[in-house]
């Protein structure tokens, strides 16, 4: 009877009968269960650096870019040199994303992941047609620090609903393609943080790589915060994760990649209350941005006191 079954179970136990790729599947994820008992990851070095590079060079960067390149190697009826850089970061951003969930300790929701990464997606590509022609109107003398209908080269346009079209860009631009954006970025990166907590104290540090990281990361932060108007989605995120750790204090530590998120969020909420409060007084950007909450964009800042000087 036993030597029957060990017959009809050729592969049981792995014993010589198994299937090839049986023993490393059970070897692997035996390795992830045995990750997630210990509770904790080594710091992302690569992917963080990668991940800062990539902001800064395709994300902050390309604007810039579209300034410094000829204009007559990219007619204003074609891409511009910027518009390749956002394709490039609309690929790379969710594929390190995707590498960085992969290395969270704590396994994640699947689907909810994946409904965000293309939420991402979809968003990022939306964008990335709106900017690209109100960066072209710039040439044309558009100025970002005043509304659609009040621009020299717009409101003048015949027939006005002309200038609807323009506003509807606009929506596309700043709101929807924002909101598809950015609410799926910051919420895999919450999902994320939420898994970066160990159960021992002495792993609650961050390597000395992690702190020079933090200034260019917290500050790419800042950039994104003002630039893309979602204070409030960023004030969310970081009372959020600050919740998360009071809550987990009395028995959990933040680990170095939990630890490089929170002192990379604590500085750029400390830059845009700078920011905030050296153009407190500005009138011109105070009627862009009226309300209880005033937080300029560094290129209506530019365009009003930078480029209008030369």
């Amino acid at each position: 009877m036993e030597a029957a079954a060990r017959r009809r179970h050729p592969g049981a136990a792995g014993g010589p009968g198994a299937q090839p790729g049986a023993s490393f599947l059970q070897a692997r994820h035996s390795s992830v269960k045995a990750d997630e008992a210990a509770g904790t990851a080594p710091f992302h070095l690569d992917l963080w650096f990668y991940f800062t590079l990539q902001n800064w060079v395709l994300d902050f960067g390309r604007p810039i870019a579209m300034l410094v390149f000829p204009l007559e190697w990219f007619p204003l009826n074609k891409p511009s040199v910027g518009d390749y850089f956002h394709m490039a970061y609309n690929i790379i951003t969710p594929f390190l994303l995707l590498q960085l969930i992969e290395r969270c300790p704590r396994t994640l929701p699947r689907s909810l992941i994946y409904v965000s990464i293309i939420t991402f997606i979809m968003g990022a590509s939306i964008h990335l047609v709106g900017d690209s022609v109100n960066h072209r109107l710039i040439f044309s003398g558009y100025q970002n620090h005043l509304s659609v209908r009040e621009n020299p080269i717009i409101k003048n346009l015949k027939p006005e609903t002309l200038i609807d079209s323009f506003e509807l860009l606009y929506y596309y631009d700043e709101y929807l393609g924002h909101s598809m954006w950015y609410i799926p970025f910051f919420l895999i990166l919450f999902m994320y943080f939420s898994g970066c907590f160990t159960p021992t104290k002495a792993e609650s540090s961050m390597p000395g790589a992690a702190l020079l990281l933090v200034v260019p990361s917290g500050l790419y932060y800042w950039y994104l915060v003002t630039e893309g108007q979602i204070f409030i989605l960023f004030i969310f995120t970081s009372f959020a994760m600050l919740a998360l750790v009071l809550h987990q204090k009395k028995r959990l530590f933040l680990d170095s990649n939990g630890l490089f998120l929170f002192y990379s969020f604590a500085l750029t909420l400390l830059l845009v209350a700078l920011w905030v409060a050296w153009l407190w007084n500005d009138p011109v950007l105070r009627k862009k941005y009226p309300g209880v909450i005033y937080v300029p964009e560094p290129w209506a800042f530019y365009t009003l006191h930078v480029s209008s000087q030369h």
